[in-house]
């Protein structure tokens, strides 16, 4: 299993890179057993929304 490191990289590699069908499986599998990571996830979609429309305007 992955440790929060190495998931919170492959959350932040995500969002610029499509991941392996083994890093997405991995990821998954963490993410069902860890709130912190869930959260973490969240955070950087609403991070990145907000970069989005920050740029936007």
């Amino acid at each position: 299993m992955l440790s929060c490191r190495e998931a919170s990289r492959l959350i932040s590699d995500a969002m610029d890179r499509k991941l392996s069908r083994h890093e997405q499986l991995s990821l998954r599998f963490h993410l069902l057993l860890c709130r912190n990571c869930r959260h973490f996830r969240q955070q950087m979609a609403t991070l990145r929304a907000g970069i989005r429309e920050g740029r936007q305007r």
